[in-house]
């Protein structure tokens, strides 16, 4: 190069496929913006552990904006009248969709075409008359379709011909008239086992007209179809194990045609409210005889209930009777006889006022026992006589009063149930047999005394249910004997206190409620400190108050370090009120505290310090005007905040609280009107957020919240489309996500698109111009160097250097050393810059070319083709060519050392430019004389201005 410094760069070659990256990467970037990631608010809906809940909200449609990601949906008690193709679209993970109680009566074919992954699917309680062609197309996995309390008179053939991996089909009271419409479509459920088509009016069963093959069926559910013919030809439910073709309502008998071996599986029968013959008895023993376990004889008429309990005691696998509703008002001590495989005996709903002593003589293998709904007023004593009874039931019964003796010999019950009845106290030794007793229920009666029944007895009773009675206070010791109790319901009594060790020796007792009472402050002061594994403890509804907030000496819960949670709301006094500083003292592992009503005024800033582990806190409905952000910083774990209804004004103490965990916040009806960025931005776990029923301000400051609410993909914001603005009246009931918005805000999208569009498109310009004009904004650049240096030595006028500056290629360098330095500075005495031998080394090339050119009297261009082709070259003639422009003197000189064509020096402007201005040598044309080709360069080289130093040239050109 004309600098000495070989190029080796190349200019880059742009093709297609850098245009097509740089398109591609320039679409990306707009469809980024003109499609942003929406949120998933959806109207009159919310989401739950991915379930859209969207019931009892008045839908006349589907709603849209369904998150795609949801598993269940849930649209019942709503008006809907008609699922479009466009209901559920974008639903393929969809597996639970529930539509009951609504007014379905049209679905359009293909509605459910996008469901693939459903598996239930509930249509019960709509008005759908007919079921169409292909109505279930798409829903290849289905396992569980429910369509009972429609109007369905008539099914297609293909309706269900999709649902082939259906397994339970339920289309109970509709109006079927005709067991054939099922023919076809049982054929194409290859899986179905369990199929109810209850309450239709069919008047027969005919197996032949259901189907012609043999079915995977085990459940078989008939009842209330006033049947006259129940007919199975064929061995068409070879696995059936539950019949049930019980009719109530029916006066007429049922002609059975069964053959003996088809129903020899089933292990459970209904035939509740049939009118059974002496014939029917006699088959009933035959097709059952060797497998029947468990026979529904409900409603069945009076005078031949004997008979029929006969009859299936005679069955040996029988072990299971329901006898519901049957008005037994008296048990004979022969009603049972023979039933000695009997385990399993339900009597309830029969308005039994009397039982034979020896009326269960012959059940000495009952287990279970169900005398609940009759009108017994004392346990009868037959029951003594059951040695292996494990469950005996007397619920809503007359009792009125247990005695000693009741429950002797019971050594093995496990559950007795005596609630809702009228038994008012206990005797110590009234459950003294009872020592493998788990489950006793006494609540809903008029017990006011204890009477030590659990002082020494039921060593191995885990729950005590004494709920919804009249106890007005637990003494000492009253629990004592129940050494294994886990669960004690006490709420809903007059409990007006707790003595010191009222629950003394319950050390496994892991739930105790005690809500609806009248507690006091004062009353259970230490009542709690022996439930030392303690859980849950209920205190709500009780008339617990304290005046101010000062520390308490002893405070309640201190030992309970095993308490998970603690409910104290709606205490029945409206008394405003605080809580002791150190109420919860002693609570380090309370996950869940409710203090929703107390009336509460304030919360001391170091009321949760005691319970780091606190994950859910509700002081909704109390009259907190203002919370302090360190309130909530001994409980960063916290996941849930209910704060409805407390006079807040904002939420801004949010922004310091330090509740970076916070999933769920409930703040209704209280007076926010607007809600700050800040505040959303300081709870950046937040999943669910309920704003119900506040007085928003439609103006300015709330635009962004409209914003966020609809589109934020991770907070759902519960039915944010029905917020109304209070305020300012002009806009008052107006909803606040229609507020126009145009006059508050600068369309950020569309500046974030024009933005973007620019950027790209000078990415573009500044790609395409590096790679197609770097070169000439190099050359601009130099060309405007090269001004300013001109200026610069114009202004400095100082003395030129050297008589030349050679500017030459490094390929043509041989000629001009052994040539052009010999005759000019050897011969003629001119002072030579060459670039390899006078150019200041670490200096820039640019600044070194500029020096010399300026400090020479003229440049020489030793121009070749490889001259013309260098970069730099090209540079040195460039600047030479604006000083000979701009000094108006002749101080270029132009050599070349071939023939160049004009042809091709057409590319290279600048020189022929030069050409057209100025006269050149040629060395091929001065072979033949080589000295006049000298003696005119030197002549070139002389300074015109200086006629003594124009002689000196000449004498020294002249020497020999």
């Amino acid at each position: 190069m004309g600098a000495g410094v070989k190029d080796h760069r190349s200019m880059p070659k742009p093709g297609p496929k850098w245009f097509k990256l740089s398109f591609l990467f320039f679409l990306l970037n707009i469809s980024s913006i003109v499609a942003p990631v929406t949120g998933f608010s959806v109207k009159s809906c919310r989401i739950s552990k991915n379930t859209a809940i969207c019931s009892k909200n008045e839908l006349k449609s589907v709603p849209r904006g369904i998150p795609a990601t949801v598993k269940g949906l849930d649209l019942s008690r709503n008006k809907i009248s008609k699922l479009q193709m466009s209901n559920f679209k974008n639903l393929s993970v969809l597996m639970h969709l529930d539509i009951q109680r609504n007014s379905i009566s049209q679905i359009d074919t293909g509605a459910f075409r996008n469901l693939i992954s459903l598996k239930t699917l509930n249509l019960n309680h709509n008005t759908l008359v007919q079921l169409g062609d292909d109505l279930f197309e798409g829903l290849n996995n289905l396992t569980e379709l429910r369509m009972n309390n429609n109007g369905i008179k008539a099914v297609s053939s293909t309706s269900l011909r999709s649902l082939t991996s259906l397994t339970l089909l339920e289309i109970s009271r509709n109006k079927l008239h005709h067991i054939t419409a099922f023919n076809s479509v049982i054929q194409n459920l290859p899986n179905l086992q369990m199929l109810s088509v209850e309450d239709n009016n069919l008047p027969t069963f005919k197996s032949w007209e259901m189907t012609n093959r043999s079915l995977k069926l085990t459940q078989l559910h008939l009842s209330q179809n006033r049947f006259s013919v129940f007919s199975i030809t064929a061995d068409v439910f070879p696995n059936l194990k539950l019949l049930n073709i019980g009719c109530t309502y029916k006066k007429q008998p049922l002609k059975w045609e069964v053959g003996k071996t088809f129903l020899s599986q089933v292990s459970t029968l209904d035939i509740s409210g049939l009118q059974i013959t002496p014939d029917d008895r006699k088959t009933i023993q035959e097709l059952f005889n060797f497998s029947l376990t468990s026979l529904t004889m409900n409603s069945m008429k009076r005078s031949n209930l004997i008979k029929l309990i006969n009859m299936s005691c005679t069955i040996p696998t029988v072990s299971i009777l329901h006898l519901q509703r049957n008005n037994l008002f008296f048990i004979r001590s022969n009603l049972f006889e023979g039933c000695i495989n009997v385990k399993e005996l339900d009597l309830s709903h029969n308005r039994i006022r009397n039982i034979s002593d020896k009326a269960f003589t012959y059940l000495q293998g009952l287990r279970i026992l169900d005398l609940s709904q009759n009108k017994l007023s004392s346990v009868p004593a037959a029951t003594s006589n059951l040695p292996r009874l494990e469950k005996l039931s007397f619920k809503s019964n007359n009792i009125s009063r247990l005695e000693c003796h009741d429950f002797t010999n019971l050594t093995g019950l496990r559950e007795l149930y005596l609630h809702q009845n009228q038994i008012s106290a206990l005797q110590k030794c009234v459950f003294k047999d009872l020592i493998g007793l788990q489950v006793l229920k006494l609540e809903e009666n008029y017990i006011y005394n204890l009477g030590d029944a659990f002082t020494e007895f039921l060593p191995n009773l885990t729950e005590l249910h004494l709920n919804t009675n009249k106890l007005s206070a637990i003494q000492r010791g009253d629990f004592k004997g129940l050494q294994s109790l886990k669960n004690l319901s006490l709420h809903e009594n007059q409990i007006k206190k707790l003595a010191n060790g009222s629950f003394i020796g319950l050390t496994d007792l892991t739930v105790i409620l005690l809500q609806l009472n009248s507690l006091k402050e004062y009353t259970f002061r230490a009542a709690f400190n022996d439930l030392i594994h303690l859980k849950r403890l209920d205190l709500r509804e009780n008339h617990i108050q304290y005046p101010n907030d000062s520390a308490l000496p002893d405070p309640p819960f201190s030992q309970l370090s095993d308490l998970e949670i603690l409910a104290m709301p709606a205490q029945h006094r409206r008394l405003k009120s605080h809580l002791p500083r150190n109420f919860l003292k002693g609570l380090i592992n309370l996950s869940y505290f409710d203090a929703r009503n107390m009336q509460l005024l304030y919360f001391h800033k170091d009321m949760f310090s005691y319970t780091p582990k606190l994950q859910k806190l509700d002081i909704s409905s109390n009259d907190l005007k203002d919370l302090s952000p360190d309130l909530f910083f001994p409980i960063g774990n916290l996941k849930s905040l209910y704060i409805s209804r407390t006079s807040l004004g904002s939420l801004d103490f949010l922004i310091d609280a330090n509740l970076k965990n916070l999933e769920f916040l409930q703040a209704r009806n209280n007076e926010y009107s607007v809600i700050s960025m800040e505040v959303i931005k300081s709870l950046p776990a937040l999943a669910y957020i309920d704003l119900k029923g506040n007085s928003f301000t439609c103006d300015c400051d709330n635009v962004w919240f409209g914003q966020w609410a609809v589109n934020d993909p991770q907070t759902q914001v519960l039915d944010a489309s029905n917020f109304k603005c209070n305020y300012p009246k002009g806009l008052k009931g107006k909803k606040l996500l229609d507020l126009d918005v145009r006059s508050c805000t600068v369309d950020i999208e569309f500046i974030y698109f024009i933005t973007t569009t620019c950027t790209l498109l000078l990415f573009m310009v500044v790609t395409f111009t590096y790679h197609f004009l770097r070169w000439q904004l190099s050359y601009a650049y130099y060309i405007f160097l090269a001004l300013l240096f001109d200026t610069k030595y114009k202004n400095k006028q100082a003395p030129n250097q050297y008589d030349a500056f050679i500017s030459y290629n490094t390929h043509d360098e041989p000629w001009v050393i052994k040539e052009l330095v010999p005759k000019l500075e050897e011969e003629q005495g001119f002072k030579l810059c060459l670039h390899h031998r006078d150019f200041e080394p670490g200096k820039p090339i640019i600044d070194n070319i500029t020096d010399a050119i300026y400090g020479s009297r003229k440049t020489i261009c030793v121009i070749s083709r490889k001259y013309l082709e260098s970069e730099w070259c090209s540079r040195e003639i460039q600047v030479a060519s604006f000083r000979l422009f701009d000094e108006q003197k002749d101080v270029l000189v132009l050599v070349f050392l071939e023939d160049i064509p004009t042809s091709q020096l057409s590319a290279y402007h600048r020189i022929r430019k030069l050409l057209k201005r100025q006269t050149y040598l040629s060395w091929p044309q001065a072979e033949e004389h080589p000295e006049l080709f000298w003696v005119k360069l030197c002549k070139a080289l002389k300074n015109r201005e200086d006629i003594n130093e124009d002689r000196l040239l000449l004498t020294v050109g002249d020497r020999p």
